[in-house]
């Protein structure tokens, strides 16, 4: 979980010149939340992702595929930047 929240961090220090506003979670692990103000990102473990059920929450929102990224499924999107999925 770590390791995840720690490499998106980088990632987008190196690509854009961004760090995150506020971080919540890396204390205990089991979820942890990046604000980038524009973006927040989530990591969770698969446990408290079924708990807290986000999809559900904002499941009218709009979905933007990031190309290369894990998808619950496990398989990296192959979605050009830019389009939405719904």
């Amino acid at each position: 979980m770590l390791a995840i929240a720690d490499a998106i961090v980088e990632r987008l220090r190196e690509a854009d010149h961004r760090k995150p506003k506020h971080v919540e979670g890396r204390r205990v692990g089991d979820w942890v939340l990046m604000d980038f103000i524009d973006v927040v990102v989530h990591v969770f473990q698969d446990e408290r992702r079924e708990f807290f059920g986000l999809e559900r929450l904002w499941g009218d929102a709009k979905r933007v595929a990031i190309p290369g990224a894990i998808t619950s499924l496990g398989r990296a999107t192959r979605t050009r930047p830019g389009l939405s999925r719904s």
